[in-house]
């Protein structure tokens, strides 16, 4: 009774504390990190009390559970050995051929999990490799693509430039003709 009492009020302060967090931080700055460090140093001392209320609750345990039995070797009646002194060793064997083949289970289990993560390992190789070459060809098309566009642009330059040429040679010889005769 004495111990639920004191983890109540342990639980109530508890509770008080949060509240009180709550408050230090709705305090002046200059002070809030002094109610900050006298709530967490109370945390700290009741979550100590917790803990010896906890330790003091096991060694109680403990020393009724030692009662207990030293009550009950003090009670119990010692007879003879019956005539049925066996050993269930069928039990026992049974027990470990089950632990033998699930040992074995798990050593297959293991050795597929491996072959799979060396497969996956091998599929991600594969796959960058891949993906480098799809980056490669993206890149070429797209150079290809610049180069085109340099061709066509350079082809309508010439176009102009034989144009150009042509009408300058043209003049030259209307020019040669007319001055000439």
């Amino acid at each position: 009774v004495v111990e639920n009492e004191i983890q109540a009020r342990i639980d109530n302060i508890f509770s008080n504390l949060e509240r009180l967090e709550i408050l230090s931080s709705k305090e002046p700055p200059n002070k809030r990190q002094s109610a900050k460090l006298r709530v967490d140093q109370l945390k700290y001392d009741v979550q100590h009390l917790q803990t010896a209320l906890r330790n003091f609750q096991q060694r109680r345990y403990l020393r009724e559970q030692q009662e207990r039995q030293r009550e009950e070797l003090l009670a119990r009646t010692f007879t003879t050995n019956d005539s049925d002194t066996t050993i269930p060793i069928d039990e026992t064997l049974q027990f470990n051929e089950s632990l033998q083949s699930a040992h074995r289970g798990m050593d297959e289990l293991i050795g597929s999990g491996t072959s799979i993560l060396a497969g996956l390992r091998d599929q991600r190789v594969t796959l960058k490799g891949t993906h480098k070459k799809i980056l490669d060809v993206a890149n070429m098309l797209g150079l290809s693509n610049t180069v085109m566009r340099l061709i066509e642009k350079r082809a309508f330059q010439d176009k102009f430039l034989m144009l150009g040429g042509m009408a300058v040679t043209c003049l030259i010889m209307f020019l040669v003709v007319q001055y000439l005769t």
